[in-house]
Parts: C-alpha cells; sequence; structure tokens
C-alpha cells in the first residue's frame, strides 16, 4: 500500500501518460475509503469496485456524501442474489456476460429508484472455463445485443474484458484484439438507446497494450495504490 499522498502523485503520473481520450478508473478492490478520498481529489471521475457486498456497501456508506461525487463502476463478477445491493450504488455495471444477467437486473432497476441501467458487456476473450464472459464470437454478441435493446432499464454502453492477470503484457494482446474486433463489430448492431462508446480493457500489467488494441477505458489498481495488504 502506498502513504496517502503517494496515491495522488502516482495516478496523476499514469494519467498524464495515457492519451486523453482514455478514461483512467482507478480499481479500488481492497482499499480503504481514505485511499478512494485521495484518488477523487487527485481528479479521478470514477473508480471500479468488483464486490458488493460487503466491500462496497462498506465503503459507499463510510465516504458519506462524497461517494456521490464520483461515478461507481463494477468491474467485478454481479451475483444474481447481489443485484439488488448493487443498483442503488452502481452507476454501471461493466460485467452483464449474458442476456439472462442482463434480463435480471432489468427487473430489479425501478426498483433501485433508478429508470436506466447502463451496462457493459463481459467478453470471455480468452474462452477460459474458469472466467466468466460471453463467448468471443459474433453470433453470440449479435444474440445479446438485439436482446439487451428490448430491455427497457438498460443501455448497452459497450464491451469489457479481463485479459490474463499476471505475465508478460504482450500475452494480453491476443485477448484485446479480439475483444476490439467485436467492438467495432457491434457498433454496426447497436441502435435507439444503446450505444457502442465504451472499451473498457487493460490492468496494471496490461494497460498500455490494451491502449494500443484500443481501449478508451482501463482499470488500474496496484499501480496507483501499490500492493494489497
Amino acid at each position: 500500500m502506498k502513504a496517502l499522498g503517494e496515491i495522488a502523485d502516482k495516478y496523476e503520473e499514469i494519467k498524464d501518460s495515457v492519451p486523453d481520450h482514455v478514461e483512467l478508473v482507478p480499481a479500488t478492490k481492497g482499499r480503504s475509503a481514505d485511499e478512494v478520498r485521495e484518488v477523487v481529489d487527485a481528479g479521478a471521475d470514477a473508480i471500479g469496485e468488483n464486490y458488493t457486498h460487503p466491500e462496497a456497501v462498506r465503503k459507499h456508506g463510510e465516504l458519506g456524501e462524497d461517494a456521490g461525487e464520483i461515478r461507481w463502476e463494477l468491474i467485478g463478477h454481479l451475483q444474481k442474489n447481489d443485484i439488488n445491493k448493487a443498483l442503488p450504488i452502481f452507476d454501471r455495471v461493466q460485467t452483464v456476460e449474458s442476456l439472462s444477467k442482463a434480463e435480471h437486473i432489468d427487473k430489479r432497476v425501478e426498483r433501485a429508484g433508478k429508470e436506466v441501467m447502463p451496462i457493459l458487456v463481459e467478453i470471455n476473450s480468452g474462452n477460459e472455463e474458469s472466467k466468466y464472459g460471453l463467448r468471443p464470437e459474433k453470433d453470440a454478441l449479435d444474440e445479446i445485443i438485439r436482446g439487451i435493446s428490448g430491455l427497457e432499464h438498460l443501455r448497452l454502453d459497450g464491451l469489457m474484458t479481463m485479459g490474463p492477470f499476471t505475465g508478460n503484457p504482450e500475452d494480453a494482446r491476443p485477448y484485446f484484439e479480439v475483444t476490439r474486433k467485436l467492438y467495432d463489430y457491434g457498433k454496426n448492431l447497436v441502435e435507439g438507446k444503446d450505444r457502442m462508446e465504451v472499451l473498457s480493457m487493460g490492468m496494471t500489467n496490461s494497460y498500455r497494450v490494451a491502449i494500443e488494441e484500443g481501449a478508451n477505458m482501463i482499470r488500474v489498481g496496484t499501480a496507483i495504490f501499490g500492493p494489497r495488504n
């Protein structure tokens, strides 16, 4: 963990190093409310949380009024039994892996006091059994985009993928390339309320490669905050 003060410096350093069109979302899993405040004070407009309950719920409460000053992105898997807890907190869910999950979310948006919940479709770009996500094929993307278009309370904003967590950053390039090609393909499928504007790819070890492959949103934790305790 970095000392308070160092977090702001590191956020600003990474932010200044990436193109202006790329949004840097600090990944705040395992970080304290004080660490979140520091990165927000440094200019972050959004944070990415992995776990709805208990972590995001607790942190949202600890931040008080400050919680409403930032956009909350859910970047971890959303369990069905956490949907009711997640929707009041998060401003976008990046990890919708199936039409079934989209339908479950859609049914609960109004109950959470919202009209529309923006989402990203998560692509399992490596077709890995151990990871969640839509299979990386055009017909699968076509089906889910058309299904989401009929859901009143969801708005599709784009795609996300995880890619490898560790190892040589170049190993992640094929994952990002697959997702970017699906993103480009999906632009021709969306209509009405939906859009294909956000391509969320890349973490601490791979965000530079992700940007080269077209990412306009990166989710960075360790490089900003240091290793988690």
